[in-house]
C-alpha cells in the first residue's frame, strides 16, 4: 500500500517510491521523529531508573505494607491511557488544575503546561514516566527475589556497605531483566500516540507530534492512506532496526555471565 496512491475512496494507483520520497521531504515528518526520539530517550531511562530504586525499596523485608505499595505503585500501568490522559487534562488545566493551584498556593505562579511548546512534550513525558513506573517496578522486583540472599550474606560478611553491593551484586545480577525491560520500552516508547492524541493532538505547533500521530493524521483526517503506509513501514524498520541494536551490543554480557 505504500507504494501507492490511495485515499480510501478510489482504486489505489501504483506511483511506486514517490510516497517514500516525500516522507523523507516532509517538515513535519522530521519533526514528528526528532519528537518520538526526544521522548523516548527522556521517558526510558528516568522510567527504569525510579522503577529500580522503588523496587529496591518494596525488596526490604522491613517494610510493613509492602502489598498495598505495590499495589499502588502498579495501579497506574493498568488504567487505560486515554482515561489517565482526561486525569491528566484536569491536573494541567491552566485556570483549574491541581498543579497550577499547588503553584499559586506557593506564589511560583502558573503555567501554561500543555500549550507552551517548551512545556508540553516533558509534560506528556511526565505522564509516561508515572504510567510505566509501576510496570518496570514489578519486573524488577522479581529480578530482586531471585537473587540469591547468601550472596549478600558473604558480601556483609566481606565489609561490602549496602551501597556497595547494590552496585557489585544487585546491578550485575539483573542485567537481563534490564536488557528485557529497555527492548520493550524501546518498541512501546515509539509507538507512543494515545496520550499525544488526547492531550495535545500534537500541538502546539507540532511540538508533540509523533510518527504514530503523523501516521493517524494522513490516514484517517487526510485520507492519505497510501503515504501513511509508508510512514507505517518506516516506523517497522526503525523499531527493527533499534531492537536488533540493542539485542547485538546490549546482550553481550550474557556470553560472560
Amino acid at each position: 500500500m505504500g507504494f501507492t496512491d490511495y485515499n480510501l475512496m478510489s482504486a489505489p494507483k501504483w506511483i511506486g517510491i514517490q510516497n517514500y520520497l516525500q516522507v523523507f521531504r516532509d517538515g513535519n515528518f522530521t519533526t514528528a521523529l526528532i519528537n518520538t526520539f526526544y521522548f523516548s530517550i527522556f521517558t526510558i531511562f528516568p522510567s527504569m531508573a525510579l522503577g529500580l530504586v522503588v523496587a529496591v525499596l518494596l525488596n526490604n523485608k522491613l517494610l510493613k505494607g509492602k502489598a498495598i505499595f505495590r499495589a499502588c505503585y502498579y495501579m497506574p500501568n493498568i488504567i487505560s491511557m486515554v482515561a489517565a490522559s482526561m486525569v491528566w487534562l484536569w491536573i494541567y488545566d491552566p485556570s483549574h488544575g491541581l498543579l497550577n493551584n499547588i503553584f499559586s498556593s506557593m506564589r511560583m505562579g502558573t503555567k501554561d503546561w500543555l500549550f507552551d511548546p517548551f512545556l508540553a512534550m516533558p509534560s506528556i513525558i511526565l505522564v509516561n514516566i508515572w504510567n510505566g513506573l509501576g510496570y518496570n517496578m514489578i519486573i524488577y522486583l522479581a529480578g530482586l527475589q531471585g537473587i540469591p540472599e547468601y550472596i549478600y550474606e558473604a558480601a556483609t560478611m566481606d565489609g561490602a556497605s549496602k551501597v556497595r553491593q547494590f552496585f557489585t551484586i544487585t546491578i550485575p545480577m539483573i542485567k537481563p531483566i534490564t536488557f528485557f525491560l529497555f527492548v520493550m520500552a524501546c518498541i512501546k516508547s515509539f509507538q507512543v500516540f494515545d496520550q499525544v492524541f488526547v492531550m495535545t493532538n500534537g500541538g502546539p505547533m507540532n511540538g508533540t507530534t509523533t510518527i504514530v500521530h503523523q501516521i493517524y493524521q494522513n490516514a484517517f483526517q487526510y485520507n492519505k492512506m497510501g503515504y501513511a503506509s509508508a510512514m507505517a513501514l518506516i516506523l517497522l524498520l526503525i523499531t527493527t532496526v533499534v531492537t536488533l541494536f540493542n539485542f547485538k551490543y546490549g546482550n553481550q554480557e550474557s556470553e560472560i555471565d
